[in-house]
């Protein structure tokens, strides 16, 4: 009876796994996709339904498992699949980190180091359409509003930029290394900025 139970669990979180990446293969490659995160949570969202349906409806009276433990699988399962989600491509889609070892790979394995920031700024931005992309997604997020040619944060964008400075300058640490020194810069990396572009709306 337990080996039952357990092949129930694992079954339950497995479907739940195996039919979001079907789910999600289907929607990246044929569908409309607005923020790679919040579309891969929606496909974790209909697989979790699809699974309930099938298991709640069809075998729920032929299970071992009880009600709860097959809640509690198919919540495991969903939490999986977001885990995925935060981890696999939205880390591609966006780290810079990712970026560097497939521009190395994209030329034979090495570059220059003194050719980097200039790779940053003037492929790396281009390459990804960096600016459409995280405007599109910010607008999409509610975070910010484009009026007029102005881009402005919303009550949710200044929210969550207060808390994300406030976990910054009191949660990151202190001695981080950079390039073999250790630093608090990027605890307020606006300390010393200045503005080297205008930047006022009309």
């Amino acid at each position: 009876m337990h080996n039952k139970k357990l092949s129930t669990i694992v079954g339950l979180v497995s479907s739940v796994l195996l039919v979001f990446l079907i789910v999600n293969a289907i929607h990246f490659r044929y569908g409309y996709v607005h923020v790679v995160l919040y579309d891969a949570v929606l496909d974790a969202v209909i697989a979790v339904f699809v699974i309930s349906i099938i298991f709640y409806f069809r075998f729920a009276r032929a299970m071992v498992a009880t009600r709860e433990e097959a809640t509690l699988s198919i919540v495991v399962g969903f939490l999986l699949t977001v885990l995925y989600a935060l981890s696999v491509p939205t880390i591609i889609d966006r780290s810079l980190s990712i970026y560097i070892l497939e521009k190395l790979s994209q030329r034979d394995g090495s570059i220059r180091l003194s050719a980097f920031e200039d790779i940053f700024t003037k492929e790396y931005v281009s390459e990804h359409r960096l600016v459409g992309i995280r405007l599109t997604e910010q607008l999409n997020s509610g975070t910010i509003s484009i009026e007029n040619g102005c881009v402005a944060l919303t009550a949710r964008g200044k929210l969550i930029a207060t808390m994300t400075r406030l976990f910054r300058t009191t949660m990151l640490p202190k001695k981080r290394e950079i390039m073999g020194r250790y630093s608090d810069e990027l605890t307020d990396p606006f300390k010393n900025s200045t503005a080297l572009v205008p930047f006022r709306c009309d």
